[in-house]
C-alpha cells in the first residue's frame, strides 16, 4: 500500500519559512517525479513544483526564487522549502508520485498517488 504522509505546516506571519516534508512508504521515490500542488479556498489545485529522478527541477512563476523542492531517496522523503512567504502562499500543500520518471504539469499528465495535506496559513 502506498502512502504519502506531509508534515511541517503550521501558521506563519508574512515573509517567513516554513518546510514541508513528505514521508512515502510502499513506493520508491528513487523511480519516481516527485511534485507539490497546492489548493487555497474556494481555488482550483494548483502545481507549485516537482523534481525528476534526474535532479532536474521545475517551479511555477508564483513560487520561483522562493520555494525549493528537494528529495532525499535514502529517506524516501520529499521536501519544499519555502520562504518569503506571502498571505497569498495559504493553502493545503499536497505532495504526490508519478510512475514515471520525467514530469509534466500538461492536462494530460497524472499523478497516481497523493498525500492528505499538510495546511499552510500565512498571515500579514
Amino acid at each position: 500500500q502506498v502512502q504519502l504522509v506531509e508534515s511541517g505546516g503550521g501558521s506563519v506571519q508574512s515573509g517567513g519559512s516554513l518546510r514541508l516534508s513528505c514521508q512515502v512508504s510502499g513506493y520508491d521515490i528513487g523511480r519516481a517525479c516527485m511534485a507539490w500542488f497546492r489548493q487555497a479556498p474556494a481555488k482550483e489545485r494548483e502545481g507549485v513544483a516537482y523534481i525528476e529522478t534526474d535532479g532536474n527541477t521545475d517551479y511555477k512563476d508564483y513560487v520561483k526564487g522562493r520555494f525549493t523542492i528537494s528529495r532525499d531517496n535514502v529517506k524516501n522523503t520529499l521536501y519544499l522549502q519555502m520562504s518569503s512567504l506571502f498571505v497569498e502562499d495559504t493553502a493545503i500543500y499536497y505532495c504526490a508520485a508519478a510512475t514515471y520518471g520525467w514530469c509534466s504539469w500538461g492536462a494530460r499528465y497524472t499523478f497516481d498517488y497523493w498525500g492528505q495535506g499538510t495546511q499552510v496559513t500565512v498571515s500579514s
